[in-house]
């Protein structure tokens, strides 16, 4: 009996809803695979009669706020602080760390009081300062704890859940040797939402508008995120003359560089312009686009990995250098070394560079073969489906030896 058989024999004398509690957020890297887990179990649950009450409980300004109201979650609220970090402990001691300190306690019994008044068969923490009142009142009140951590480094809130947790998933093999010796963990990749998946090459071209899209062309496709990067933007421009010599482009470039990557655009001759498809941002059309495109440049943050090794892009990742812990720069290197991505960090990030990187990926398509190969080695896409498992086990044993 395989265990998504083994879970449906154990789930099928619950008379009652499963019950979840999801934290985490501030970021997309930490709100999306929450969602995406979500979405997983509803349907799982679904499919064998059952059904999920889910609430998140996250902070008032996080993304989180604004997503699980809008896909139907319920949604909770408490205070939570943000430790500003420093490689100078003296620098630690500022006015809005010590503010935030002072949340720490009033987070932690309304988290403590939230779970305990909802009885969740199991809570799911997947990282961000919000996490850890909710998390440490999962242990406080004896209720499984599944921590997900994104990032091939561990957060600093996944850090201190990890000595906890009933389970640590994690999202890379390299994480393991991170752990406490005295933590359960199981590496279950990062979930991607299934859209991704699901894209059609041939809709891309059309669904743009791309007129002037040459088939017998490798296709780039440059996003900086969903705000868009101007230290991107700016490389891409340095060598956009060449790039659309060798390749066509779609370039996802954020509200803040859309009027000068267009006015740039102008300038060019007319049949390197109608290769190039710029815009502040890619929407539906995105799991097309990600189907197309032969290799992306991008940041390298931990669902952007997730996404390109899951899908199995060849990629140049530049990652921001200011994220938490170095852990893009960390993402972008791990990928590297793996011979799944080029990585251009600190001094490298330039135009000139990222000109050198994508030359050879351009024109020898072996070689691009081969770094999307590479990738696809490392993908998970089943992430959400394995994440699914560990979080109904953990509940399942819980209710097994605490039956009500």
């Amino acid at each position: 009996m395989n265990q998504h058989a083994a879970l449906a024999a154990r789930l099928a004398p619950l008379a009652r809803p499963f019950r979840l509690i999801v934290t985490g957020g501030g970021t997309g890297g930490h709100t999306y695979p929450a969602l995406t887990a979500v979405r997983e179990a509803q349907a799982r649950l679904a499919h064998l009669g059952k059904s999920l009450d889910v609430l998140w409980v996250g902070t008032e300004r996080g993304l989180e706020a604004r997503v699980a109201p809008a896909e139907g979650i319920a949604f909770r609220t408490v205070p939570a602080g943000k430790l500003r970090r420093s490689s100078n402990p003296l620098a630690m001691l500022n006015k809005e760390n010590l503010k935030d300190m002072g949340r720490v306690p009033q987070g932690a019994h309304q988290a403590r009081k939230i779970v305990s008044e909802w009885q969740p068969d199991v809570v799911l923490s997947t990282g961000g300062y919000v996490a850890m009142p909710v998390g440490l009142a999962a242990k406080a009140t004896r209720t499984p704890l599944v921590v997900h951590e994104q990032t091939v480094r561990l957060g600093l809130t996944n850090r201190v859940l990890a000595r906890v947790a009933t389970v640590v998933a994690l999202s890379s093999e390299n994480s393991l040797k991170l752990l406490p010796d005295t933590a359960k963990a199981v590496v279950t990749g990062n979930p991607v939402r299934p859209t991704v998946l699901a894209g059609d090459a041939s809709k891309a071209v059309p669904a743009l508008g791309m007129h002037g899209w040459v088939p017998g062309l490798p296709t780039v496709y440059i996003t900086g995120g969903a705000q868009g990067s101007v230290q991107i933007n700016t490389m891409v421009r340095e060598i956009l003359p060449w790039l659309l010599t060798a390749a066509n482009v779609i370039h996802q470039c954020g509200s803040t560089s859309l009027e000068e990557s267009r006015a740039y655009a102008a300038t060019l001759p007319p049949h390197l312009a109608g290769r190039y498809w710029v815009s502040d941002f890619v929407g539906q059309e995105l799991p097309d686009v990600l189907a197309l495109a032969d290799v992306v440049i991008a940041r390298s943050g931990a669902g952007t990995i997730a996404e390109l090794t899951a899908l199995g892009k060849a990629s140049v990742l530049i990652p921001l250098m200011s994220s938490a812990g170095g852990e893009q720069a960390h993402n972008a290197l791990h990928l590297e070394e793996a011979g799944a991505a080029v990585a251009l960090t600190g001094e490298k990030a330039t135009g000139a560079r990222l000109t050198d990187a994508l030359r050879p990926l351009l024109e020898e398509p072996a070689l691009r073969t081969h770094m999307a190969a590479q990738a696809r080695s490392l993908g998970r896409p089943d992430a959400a489906a394995h994440l699914v498992d560990v979080l109904l086990g953990a509940g399942l044993d819980h209710l097994e030896k605490n039956p009500a």
